[in-house]
């Protein structure tokens, strides 16, 4: 995998890059925002899940964006890795409208930024903790303006990391970083590795976090057909093979299920952002049913 290629692959881990001026989050639309607050009342709480899916993690996107349109916000939001970046975001006030015009303006190192000779990991982390507290403004977790947080795995101990305070650009580099791709994302004398290792989609995290009812959005794909070529593409589908077993395990205490038709696209195939966001819109509309129904919304 040359230099080019391997830049595309790391920023796809991390879900979204952009270059240019960073866009202000604004409020939902007049009409969305009055049927949230309508239901806010009536409805059990409930938590919207993002697991983790490197590049497929673009579905997230439309997903929120079809949400939002419905007028159907969450009290929680819990991701991990390329959904604890698209969560943060979506907690932090970012409309999936602006998420995608986001997303649509990708540049190589923004998210990656590669060193040599350290052999724990090729992609230090830096710059995309930067990028995350950029675009949210350096504001923390705890004042996001939803309730979130990120999943990481701590590598010390084995058990899941929970950031739901303090630097929200760490914890998404502490939930993204994926062993021997990333370095191991350190804290005092604590590191910490992708969440998806142990809990790809944490719908009982969010249980615990008090959610009465989960929406979970699974994007993990299939393991690909063949023989991985190269090291990053052999530790990329043993991730994969992990995460699939894993994912069909939590996913069985979600209340709805949102799971875009992937296909075999890719985790590494950066340039299908469009269609990714698309299959996400168009899984969330076939999911709303089911979630007013859930959730006693008519």
């Amino acid at each position: 995998m040359d230099r080019r290629s391997f830049l595309n692959a790391a920023g796809a881990l991390a879900g979204i890059a952009t270059t240019g001026s960073a866009a202000r989050a604004q409020p939902l639309p007049g009409a969305a925002r009055a049927r949230a607050a309508s239901q806010a009342a009536a409805r059990p709480r409930w938590a919207l899940v993002l697991g983790g899916g490197t590049a497929r993690g673009f579905a997230h996107i439309g997903v929120i964006k079809v949400l939002q349109q419905e007028g159907l916000m969450p009290d929680l939001v819990v991701g991990t890795s390329a959904g604890a970046l698209i969560g943060a975001f979506f907690a932090a006030g970012y409309s999936g409208v602006q998420m995608e015009e986001v997303a649509m303006k990708v540049k190589d190192g923004d998210v990656a930024d590669l060193v040599t000779g350290n052999k724990r990991g090729m992609v230090a982390g830096d710059a995309l903790q930067a990028f995350v507290n950029k675009y949210l403004y350096n504001t923390p977790i705890e004042r996001l303006k939803l309730p979130f947080a990120a999943v990481a795995a701590n590598l010390t101990t084995g058990e899941p990391a929970i950031f739901r305070t303090g630097d929200a650009g760490f914890a998404v580099r502490a939930s993204s970083s994926v062993p021997a791709v990333f370095i191991p994302a350190r804290q005092g004398d604590n590191e910490y590795v992708d969440g998806g290792l142990i809990s790809p989609v944490p719908i009982r995290i969010a249980r615990d976090l008090g959610a009465d009812h989960v929406v979970a959005v699974s994007v993990s794909g299939t393991p690909q057909a063949g023989h991985p070529v190269g090291m990053y593409e052999l530790l990329m589908q043993s991730f994969d093979i992990m995460a699939s077993s894993l994912t069909r395990l939590e996913l069985r205490e979600a209340d709805v299920v949102i799971k875009p038709e992937l296909g075999r696209i890719a985790f590494t195939d950066f340039d299908s952002r469009n269609l990714l966001i698309t299959l996400g819109e168009q899984a969330a509309r076939r999911a709303v049913p089911s979630i007013r129904s859930k959730l006693r919304l008519g």
